[in-house]
């Protein structure tokens, strides 16, 4: 069965070889990259160690149940947990998105409904926030425009996990949320008690973890500066501080005026767009890989309607996997946990389904 395990184990080995050496850790890029996939690999030792004593410990066990019955008691219960442990390797055994450690970059952009939308794209924020909290990453806004009634137009937030493993990554997590988010409820503004139907979009990028990963030339940027505005249209400040970034090759474009400075954001405009062409990258590699794509329940546009709120029957229901639960109010809290659970199960499953296709 585990054909692919022994270069695994043997990777691992030398992994933990080259760790051990201190002059490694002079280049900390390479130590990250290196600590992350010997993370990755920890699982599938010790899960190849443990499937191995369980396959030792059914043949004794089945030896001594020949010559006396009494031993034949003990195997039922030794097959279903080689069983168990042979599900669990094979399950770490399907290959991993590479970007599952990194760091993400998640926009929240209102979208029709206006007051509305905004509202929810608020919302939507303090969820993830709250999320993010319970697993014990940081967050850290990058930019906001806020709206009239409180709420966001749209807004970009950093999430950083403190794990090395991938199983653990926040991306791992966090890159199944992007799509339209739908949202019913009687709105703030609504003085009939009509419930109205509007949405958000969520953007998730992997974050860059060293700017040299992406290969930017300045003679593929177009760098314009503006004067920033605020909410209405009035003139946030004086100077012209506000920066569009276009990447020409690719025309992404990145604008960022929530600093005081124009370097600052310049440098959060660089951080997003580095984000977006590691995400535009990945996009040709899986559309390179129809496997790869259809085996992936994520999306990277907004267009895509993955889940609904609906706060008068406090459901929130999952499109795409099925999941639905009558606890709303809680999810909005940052009890996301069971709704993501979902969507790497079915994740999972497809990328196993694909791996039964190609033997």
């Amino acid at each position: 069965m585990f054909e692919s395990v022994q270069g695994l184990l043997d990777e691992h080995a030398q992994l933990q070889q080259q760790l051990s050496d201190p002059a490694v850790y002079a280049d900390q890029a390479l130590a990250r990259k290196l600590g992350r996939r010997s993370a990755q690999l920890n699982g599938i030792v010790e899960a190849h160690k443990r499937w191995k004593q369980l396959s030792e410990d059914l043949g004794a066990a089945r030896e001594m149940a020949a010559e006396d019955p009494e031993f034949a008691a003990e195997v039922p219960g030794v097959e279903a947990e080689l069983e168990a442990a042979q599900e669990r390797l094979r399950r770490l055994l399907i290959p991993r998105d590479p970007d599952d450690a990194r760091n993400v970059i998640i926009e929240v952009k209102g979208g029709e409904g206006g007051d509305e939308a905004a509202l929810f794209a608020g919302d939507l924020l303090r969820m993830y926030t709250r999320y993010a909290e319970g697993r014990g990453w940081k967050t850290e806004i990058i930019s906001a425009t806020e709206s009239d009634l409180g709420g966001f137009k749209d807004v970009s937030m950093a999430i950083k996990g403190s794990s090395n493993d991938p199983a653990e990554g926040v991306w791992a997590r966090m890159k199944f949320e992007g799509g339209v988010h739908r949202v019913q409820r009687v709105p703030v503004t609504e003085s009939q008690g009509r419930i109205h139907t509007s949405a958000a979009g969520v953007l998730v990028l992997p974050e860059v973890d060293e700017p040299e990963e992406i290969d930017i030339s300045q003679n593929d940027l177009k760098i314009d500066v503006y004067r920033s505005s605020g909410p209405g249209g009035q003139s946030v400040n004086t100077t012209d501080s506000a920066v569009r970034i276009t990447h020409l090759p690719t025309g992404i474009v990145v604008a960022m005026q929530n600093e005081k400075s124009q370097l600052q954001n310049r440098e959060a405009a660089m951080r997003v767009l580095r984000a977006r062409l590691l995400a535009h990258q990945q996009e040709q590699i899986d559309a390179a890989n129809s496997e790869t794509r259809k085996s992936q329940i994520r999306t990277m546009d907004r267009s895509e309607r993955i889940r609904t709120y609906n706060f008068p029957e406090n459901r929130v229901a999952d499109h795409r996997t099925g999941y639905k639960a009558y606890n709303l109010d809680a999810v909005m809290n940052g009890e996301l946990e069971p709704v993501i659970q979902s969507a790497i199960e079915m994740d999972e499953q497809a990328r196993l389904d694909a791996l039964g296709e190609d033997h």
